[in-house]
């Protein structure tokens, strides 16, 4: 899994702008709809243990697309049933550190949140949202019926940082710590 911040800025705009443009064809083909109250369609997790660099990173390309979106930190985000969370359509956890996301949720809240979108709520995980969707030891989502996502190949070794190669089409190799 290749970290965002570590990305050139102008390459890291296109992984988010494509990322979110698969989004915008899924909202924009009936239109901009908004749910039944008016409230906004997706709801952007902001809460413990997510990089405010890629919180704000996703605010602004919502911002640019014009989708209307709530926050929710760690604490709203517990204190949600489910049907709160399926008033939703779109549920968005970005980067960060994925332990602390997941240690920042409550037991109660990772089952309520796979409920709803088990029960249609539709879910973007981006790098650590994308690790604490699988069956993470850190109060993991689980959305993956029992599928853990490891680090690279070396996590089984216990090795948890290392400098790795990222290949991108068209540029040279570069190192990075991970």
């Amino acid at each position: 899994m290749l970290q965002l911040r570590a990305l050139d800025p102008a390459v890291r705009h296109i992984l988010l702008v494509v990322s979110l443009g698969v989004l915008s064809s899924c909202l924009t083909a009936c239109g901009m709809r908004s749910t039944s109250n008016g409230s906004p369609d997706i709801l952007l997790f902001n809460g413990t243990g997510t990089s405010p660099n890629d919180v704000a990173a996703v605010e602004r390309i919502l911002n640019e697309h014009r989708f209307r979106y709530a926050t929710a930190n760690s604490r709203q985000l517990n204190g949600m049933s489910e049907a709160q969370l399926r008033a939703y359509r779109l549920l968005i956890i970005p980067g960060g550190n994925f332990e602390k996301i997941g240690n920042g949720l409550t037991p109660n809240t990772t089952a309520t949140v796979r409920d709803a979108v088990c029960g249609g709520l539709n879910y973007l995980g981006i790098c650590a949202g994308a690790f604490i969707a699988g069956d993470s030891p850190y109060n993991g989502l689980n959305l993956t019926s029992g599928v853990r996502f490891p680090f690279y190949a070396l996590e089984a070794q216990g090795v948890r940082k290392a400098a790795v190669e990222i290949d991108i089409a068209g540029m040279p190799p570069q190192s990075h710590y991970w």
